[in-house]
C-alpha cells in the first residue's frame, strides 16, 4: 500500500523524467530525487589564468579585483605556464604573450605592448604603461566600482572615484612592475613598504625548503584586495564628502571677502587641497584663492595658505614674513591684530581665536601683494 501510494505521488512532485531500471522496471529514487549540491556545484566554476612560481602585486590585484565581480566571486585560480591550461580558462592574466580583451587575455610582458591608461581611454593623462592590475581595473573598473558602491555606472560619482583610485592606488602598481621609477636620478632614500613590496615578501624566501607560492599568493590577493576596499571606503566617505564642502566655500567666497581669494570651510580638517585645485579652474571671473580659513579642533580659528602645486611646500601667497614664528602678543604686536595665536615659521599657516580675526590675518596679507594671480592647474605641474 505505502509503495502503491508512493509511484502514485512521485510524478506530481518530481520531473517527468523518471529513471527505470531491473526486468521488473521498478523505480530508483536515487537518480530521480533532486541533488542536494547547491547549483554553483552543477556548473563548473569560471578559472581565471596566471602564472605559478614567484608572484607580483599586479596579477595578485589582479585576480582579487576580479573575484570582487559577482561574475568572478566564485572562480578558480588556475597558476600556470601551460598554453593548453590556460586555453581553458575563461580569463588570463599576467600571462600568455597576448592582450585581446575579446577573448578575455590581459597580458603585457610582450614587446609588442605599450598600453597605458591614456593609449586605451581617451582623455585620461596617466601615461604609466599599464600591468596586469592596471588592465583588468581599465576594462572592469567602472562595473566594479559600481556594484561596490551600490550604484550605477553612469553615476557621476564612480567616474569620480575611478579616477582617485587609479591616480593614487593602482598606478602604482602598474609603474612598480613596469619598473617605471617616480623621478630621474638616484632616489635620497629607499621605499620598503609599498604594497608592491610587502606582496613580494610573501613569497617564499630563497632558502626555505618548501618553494610552494600557492598559500602565499592567496595571502598577496587577501592583502591587496583589503587595501583596495580600504582606500576605496576613505575616498568614499571622507574625500569625495570633502568636495561638496569646496563647492560650497567657492561659491560663497565673495561673502567672505570682497576678493574672492579667500574661503572658509565649513568644517576643519577635510581633504582641501586637490578638490580646490580642480574646482577653481572653472570659476568665473577665473582667480587663484590664496587663502582657506576654518576652525581646528580646538574651536580656535586657521588661516591658511594654498600651496603652489599640490604637494609642494611653497605657498602662493605665505603669511608675511616679519609675522613668521611668532606667537600670542608678541605676534599681535607685530601684525596689528589683537587675538594672534601662531604665525609658522614657513608663513604657510597661522591662527587666531576669533574668526574674523583670522579673516583680517589673511586680508593683510592680500594686501601687501596685491598683484594679481593668474589661476593655474597645480596637478598638472
Amino acid at each position: 500500500m505505502g509503495h502503491r501510494f508512493l509511484r502514485g505521488l512521485l510524478p506530481l512532485l518530481l520531473p517527468p523524467v523518471p529513471t527505470l531500471r531491473g526486468p521488473h522496471r521498478t523505480l530508483s529514487l536515487e537518480f530521480v530525487l533532486p541533488s542536494k549540491r547547491p547549483r554553483s556545484h552543477l556548473m563548473a566554476p569560471p578559472r581565471i589564468g596566471t602564472h605559478n612560481g614567484t608572484f607580483h602585486c599586479d596579477e595578485a590585484l589582479a585576480c582579487a579585483l576580479l573575484r570582487l565581480l559577482p561574475e568572478y566571486r566564485d572562480a578558480e585560480i588556475v597558476r600556470t605556464r601551460d598554453p593548453e591550461k590556460l586555453a581553458s580558462c575563461d580569463i588570463v592574466v599576467d600571462v600568455g604573450g597576448e592582450y585581446d580583451p575579446q577573448r578575455h587575455r590581459y597580458d603585457h610582458h610582450q614587446r609588442s605592448f605599450t598600453e597605458t591608461m591614456s593609449s586605451l581611454s581617451p582623455g585620461k593623462p596617466w601615461q604609466t604603461k599599464l600591468s596586469s592590475a592596471g588592465l583588468i581595473y581599465l576594462h572592469f573598473g567602472h562595473k566594479l566600482l559600481a556594484q561596490l558602491l551600490g550604484t550605477s555606472e553612469e553615476d557621476s560619482m564612480v567616474g569620480i572615484l575611478y579616477d582617485k583610485m587609479y591616480e593614487n592606488f593602482v598606478e602604482e602598481v602598474d609603474a612598480v612592475d613596469n619598473g617605471i621609477a617616480q623621478w630621474e636620478g638616484e632616489p635620497r632614500y629607499a621605499l620598503t613598504t609599498t604594497l608592491s613590496a610587502r606582496v613580494a615578501r610573501l613569497n617564499p624566501t630563497w632558502n626555505q625548503p618548501n618553494q610552494d607560492t600557492e598559500a602565499g599568493f592567496k595571502r598577496a590577493m587577501d592583502l591587496v584586495r583589503e587595501e583596495f576596499l580600504q582606500r576605496l571606503d576613505f575616498y568614499q566617505h571622507s574625500w569625495l564628502p570633502a568636495r561638496a564642502l569646496v563647492e560650497e566655500a567657492l561659491a560663497q567666497r565673495f561673502q567672505v571677502d570682497v576678493s574672492g581669494k579667500i574661503i572658509e570651510l565649513a568644517k576643519g580638517g577635510c581633504p582641501w587641497k586637490e578638490h580646490l585645485y580642480h574646482l577653481e579652474l572653472d570659476l568665473s571671473p577665473p582667480v587663484a584663492i590664496s587663502f582657506v580659513i576654518y576652525t581646528d579642533q580646538a574651536g580656535q580659528w586657521r588661516v591658511q595658505c594654498v600651496p603652489k602645486e599640490l604637494h609642494s611646500f611653497q605657498s602662493r601667497l605665505p603669511l608675511p614674513e616679519p609675522w613668521r614664528g611668532l606667537r600670542d602678543e608678541a605676534l599681535d604686536q607685530v601684525s596689528g591684530i589683537p587675538g594672534c595665536v601662531f604665525v609658522h615659521a614657513s608663513g604657510f599657516i597661522g591662527g587666531h581665536r576669533t574668526r574674523e580675526g583670522a579673516l583680517s590675518m589673511a586680508r593683510a596679507t592680500l594686501a601687501l601683494h596685491s598683484a594679481p594671480l593668474p589661476p593655474t592647474n597645480p596637478l598638472s605641474q
